[in-house]
């Protein structure tokens, strides 16, 4: 009877790490327009980050995503999440209304978006030095980047990811 039910055991045991593997599998892959599996999405943690300063636009930070060295992963062209803070008040809001295309990321490819801390023409908004930053909601793997300045926060927006640095500035509406 004991052998039994560990037999039984074991099959409800493989059955879950088989149902764990195949969702694992499937959060992890990207399909293009057309419906096809192009490969791995990328996740926060296949990526670095770099902030830096434009003046364009008024100004906005500009972040550079890339793969780590030995990944290739598909980012898709939806604004990053992130706060400057814990208060809802700080986290990003989208800049543009549609999707962009995905961008295959590995070796030295690059993706670019734009950030607008404050989009407000008022004396509001906090001081902050660091942003959180996710990718397509990956908000249990974010990353908190420091800025290259402390910027003033207020109704912050963020471009889509983009292939090209010059269509990631922000502009408010």
């Amino acid at each position: 009877m004991r052998s039994r039910l560990l037999a039984r055991s074991a099959r409800l045991a493989l059955a879950t790490v088989a149902a764990v593997t195949l969702t694992a599998t499937a959060a992890t892959t990207a399909t293009a327009d057309n419906g096809k599996d192009v490969g791995q999405a990328c996740g926060t943690n296949d990526l670095t980050f770099k902030v830096s300063e434009k003046t364009q636009a008024g100004g906005y930070l500009l972040v550079t995503a890339k793969a780590l060295p030995g990944i290739t992963c598909y980012l898709e062209g939806v604004f990053p999440s992130g706060s400057f803070g814990s208060s809802a008040d700080t986290e990003l809001s989208p800049a543009e209304h549609g999707v962009s295309d995905t961008i295959k990321l590995s070796g030295s490819t690059a993706a670019y978006a734009g950030i607008n801390p404050k989009t407000t023409d008022n004396d509001n908004g906090r001081q902050f030095e660091a942003i959180h930053l996710s990718v397509a909601g990956d908000v249990d793997n974010f990353v908190t980047l420091r800025l290259p300045r402390t910027v003033t926060v207020d109704q912050p927006i963020a471009t889509n990811w983009h292939a090209n640095p010059a269509d990631a500035v922000p502009f408010s509406s």
